[in-house]
C-alpha cells in the first residue's frame, strides 16, 4: 500500500505550524508600529518565497542524508565551512534558550496574577528582578535537559497542545479586534495619519534610517525555519507543481496574515499610552497588548470599569498559558533535536568520543549538558550585567534574530555550488536559469548582510556598547568556536589514521 502523500492544503499547514508566530505580530507592532508591515510584506517577497524554493531543491536532492543543513552544505562548499555554519545554526538555537528561559517565567507571571510581576520579584530578598529571572531561567534548563537526557520524547506531545492554542490566541485577538472596530465604529486606537504612518516609526528606538533598515532582520526572523520543512519535498504529491505552489500561498497568506494582525493590534492600542513607557519590554509585550485588549473590548461591549479590567487580566492568563505550553513542547524536542542531528549528520572522528556518546535513552546526554552549561554562563552573565528588563529583552530578542538570520548566509550562498553538482538526482528543479539564479542569491545576500550589518551598527552609533556586543556575540563566538572545533577536529583524524 502507497503512502498517502502531502497535497496543497496540507503543506500550507505545515509551513504555518512551522514558521508563523504570534509573538512576531506584537513585537513588530512595538518596534515599529504600523511601519512594520511594509517590511513583513518585503520579506516575504524577497527573502521568504524565493529561499524557501531553494531549499525545497536541497531537501529534495539529499532527501536520504543524515544531518539537515549539514549535509546540504557539506555536498556544495565542502565539510569545513558546513561545519561552520551548522555550528552557527546551532547557536541560533542555542540563543533561542537563553532567550526563552529568560522570557518563559513572563507567561508564568501571567497565569498566576494575570499580568507581568516579574519586574518586582526579588529571589530571597537578594538578587534583582533580572539576576532572578536569570537564577530562574538556569533552573528552567537544568531540569528540561536532566528530563530530556532520560529519553523523555512523549512529553514533546505537549507541543501539539500548544500549537493548537498558538492558533486559536491569533484567532481569538483578531476576532475581539474586528468586534471592538465594529463598536467604535471605525475609529482606531492608533490613528493613521496617511502615508507616513506606514513609513515611520512611533518609537524614538526605530527613527534614525539606519535603524529602520535593521528592522529587516526582524522580518526575516518572522519567516525563519523553512528550512526544516525544505526536508520534507519527498512527502509531497506531485512536488514539482505542489511544493512552489504551498510555498507561495503559505508565503502570500502569512504575508497578508502578519500585516492585518499587525493593523488590528492599531484597532485597540494607541502606542504612546499602551506601549511607550519603561513597564512594556521585548519579553511582556504580547501579554499587556492581550491585557489592553481584553478591557478595551470590555468597555466597547458596555461593562463596568472593574469587570473589564478582569476580562483583561483573564485574557492576559489564557495567554501566558498558551505561551508557557508551547515554549515547554518546543523546549523539550529543540532542546536535543538540533544537536542530535548535527552529530549524527557529521564525521563522528572530529569529535571527542562523549560528545557523540548517545546514552542508553539514545540521547546524547553530554552535548545536551555541554549545551546546557553554555545557556547557563550567557543567562547569568546577561542577566547580571545590571541592565533593566527594556535592555534585557531588547539584548535577548537582537541576539535571537541576528544569531538565526546568519546561517541563512550560508545556505542561500551555497546554492549556486549546489546547482553546479553533477552526478546527483533533483527530483525537484526551479530554478533553471543559471543566470537569473545567481541574480536571485544576490539580491538575497545584499539584504541580508545589510540587516545583519545595521542591526549590529545601529546600537554602536547609540553608544550603547552592551547590547552590540551581545548582538555580535553569537554568530562570531559560535563561529569561531565551530572553526576551532573542525581543525582540531582534524588534526586528530589525521594523526589516528597515521598510527
Amino acid at each position: 500500500m502507497s503512502k498517502q502523500k502531502m497535497k496543497t492544503g496540507s503543506l500550507v499547514l505545515m509551513i504555518f505550524s512551522a514558521i508563523f508566530g504570534f509573538a512576531n505580530v506584537t513585537v513588530a507592532y512595538d518596534q515599529m508600529g504600523y511601519a512594520s508591515i511594509i517590511w513583513y510584506a518585503f520579506a516575504a517577497l524577497v527573502f521568504f518565497l524565493p529561499s524557501s524554493l531553494m531549499f525545497a531543491e536541497y531537501g529534495s536532492a539529499f532527501s536520504d542524508a543524515k544531518g539537515g543543513i549539514y549535509s546540504w552544505l557539506k555536498n556544495s562548499i565542502g565539510e569545513r565551512l558546513a561545519f561552520i555554519g551548522t555550528f552557527i545554526w546551532l547557536a541560533a538555537w542555542i540563543i533561542w534558550m537563553i532567550s526563552v528561559a529568560s522570557k518563559v517565567w513572563i507567561p508564568v507571571s501571567n497565569i498566576f496574577f494575570g499580568s507581568d510581576k516579574t519586574t518586582t520579584w526579588h529571589l530571597f530578598n537578594l538578587f534583582t528582578p533580572m539576576q532572578t529571572i536569570g537564577i530562574l531561567g538556569v533552573l528552567w534548563i537544568i531540569i528540561i535537559t536532566l528530563c530530556a537526557t532520560q529519553g523523555f520524547e512523549q512529553i514533546a506531545k505537549v507541543a501539539s497542545i500548544g500549537g493548537f492554542f498558538t492558533i486559536l490566541l491569533p484567532i481569538i485577538f483578531v476576532f475581539l479586534s474586528i468586534v471592538v472596530l465594529i463598536l467604535h465604529h471605525g475609529q482606531l486606537a492608533e490613528p493613521i495619519h496617511g502615508l507616513s504612518s506606514f513609513i515611520k516609526s512611533p518609537n524614538p528606538l526605530f527613527a534614525s534610517p539606519i535603524a529602520l533598515l535593521s528592522f529587516v532582520v526582524y522580518a526575516i526572523f518572522a519567516y525563519g525555519g523553512m528550512e526544516s520543512v525544505g526536508g520534507v519535498v519527498d512527502e509531497v504529491d506531485h512536488p514539482k507543481r505542489t511544493f512552489p505552489r504551498g510555498v507561495i500561498i503559505a508565503g502570500i497568506l502569512m504575508a497578508i496574515i502578519y500585516s492585518g494582525a499587525i493593523f488590528f493590534v492599531g484597532v485597540t492600542a494607541n502606542w504612546h499610552t499602551v506601549l511607550g513607557n519603561n513597564q512594556v519590554n521585548l519579553g511582556n509585550i504580547t501579554y499587556v497588548l492581550l491585557n489592553n485588549l481584553g478591557v478595551v473590548f470590555g468597555q466597547a461591549i458596555g461593562v463596568s470599569h472593574p469587570v473589564a479590567l478582569t476580562m483583561g487580566s483573564w485574557l492576559a492568563r489564557f495567554a501566558g498559558l498558551s505561551m508557557f505550553i508551547a515554549y515547554l513542547g518546543s523546549f523539550f524536542v529543540l532542546i536535543y533535536s538540533p544537536i542530535k542531528s548535527f552529530i549524527e549528520g557529521s564525521d563522528p572522528q572530529i569529535w571527542p568520543k562523549r560528545v557523540t556518546k548517545l546514552n542508553r535513552h539514545g540521547m546524547p546526554a553530554f552535548a545536551m549538558w555541554l549545551q546546557a552549561a553554555a545557556v547557563t554562563v550567557v543567562i547569568l552573565a546577561i542577566s547580571f550585567s545590571g541592565s533593566g528588563a527594556q535592555k534585557f529583552y531588547l539584548i535577548l530578542t537582537d541576539m535571537a534574530n541576528i544569531s538565526s538570520t546568519f546561517p541563512y548566509l550560508f545556505l542561500v550562498g551555497a546554492f549556486p555550488f549546489f546547482k553546479r553538482l553533477s552526478g546527483i538526482e533533483r527530483p525537484f528543479v526551479f530554478y533553471k536559469n543559471r543566470i537569473m539564479t545567481n541574480v536571485v542569491v544576490t539580491i538575497i545576500l545584499i539584504i541580508l548582510i545589510l540587516g545583519i550589518g545595521f542591526t549590529a551598527v545601529e546600537p554602536l552609533l547609540e553608544h550603547d556598547y552592551q547590547t552590540a556586543f551581545w548582538t555580535i556575540f553569537g554568530p562570531v563566538v559560535f563561529g569561531l568556536i565551530g572553526w576551532l572545533m573542525y581543525e582540531f577536529g582534524l588534526l586528530k583524524k589525521r594523526r589516528q589514521q597515521l598510527q
